[in-house]
């Protein structure tokens, strides 16, 4: 039997903190509670009206369902739920008019490219300064899709190497920390074929072992 998900805790902006921003709620979700929370007090204290917050996708959804007025749903893309760009789908279904945008970890031009061809609001990198994430925020409100510039300039190197879109996936959990079947479970992956693409990525990298693998990765910024 499947156990209810609590009520989503409410981070509320106090009134002197409103400023010009009006009734601006936000719902962010991310399934990294130190991330998420450090997120939503920044945004609380910056002067946001409310900000909800979410551990995955269904809670999101749920949320969402259950309240009003949010002009912005912040969704991380890793999150368990997800699915990649599944789980934006989901939500822009439920969201109806109201923006969906991504925070990642990840800043691979050709994610981001998806995302946002995907309609997404905006992608914000994770290890963009809280003020930058902060701006990024009302410039979607305002109905403008944001972009960190950078980000469309870097130069993919994925292609150098020549590693597919699931072992780029495999390679991320891998840097993460995760075994094999950790792997499998967050990818929907049979534990054998998390083996087959680590070993095939490992022959493209050059690397020696697993911890090789996820150091060279990260160094050509390919997570």
């Amino acid at each position: 039997m499947s156990m209810p998900i609590a009520p989503a805790p409410i981070v509320d902006a106090a009134a002197t903190n409103q400023g010009d921003l009006g009734e601006m709620r936000i719902l962010l979700a991310d399934d990294h509670e130190l991330v998420r929370d450090s997120i939503a007090a920044f945004l609380s204290a910056a002067g946001f009206d409310q900000v909800a917050v979410a551990g995955s996708l269904e809670e999101a959804i749920e949320v969402f369902q259950s309240s009003t007025g949010f002009g912005l749903v912040l969704l991380d893309l890793n999150m368990p739920g997800m699915g990649g760009l599944e789980g934006l789908y989901k939500m822009q279904a439920v969201a109806a008019e109201v923006p969906v945008a991504i925070i990642s970890g990840s800043t691979q031009a050709d994610r981001v490219k998806a995302a946002i061809d995907a309609g997404a609001q905006g992608y914000l990198p994770k290890a963009m300064p809280a003020k930058s994430i902060c701006a990024a925020i009302r410039f979607m409100v305002a109905g403008e899709i944001y972009l960190p510039y950078n980000l469309m300039k870097q130069e993919t190197k994925t292609d150098v190497f020549g590693l597919s879109a699931r072992e780029r996936d495999v390679l991320r959990w891998l840097a993460e920390g995760l075994s094999n079947k950790e792997i499998g479970l967050k990818l929907g992956l049979q534990d054998v074929t998390v083996k087959l693409h680590l070993k095939t990525l490992s022959r493209k990298l050059k690397a020696r072992n697993r911890t090789h693998a996820a150091m060279l990765g990260r160094d050509n910024g390919l997570i």
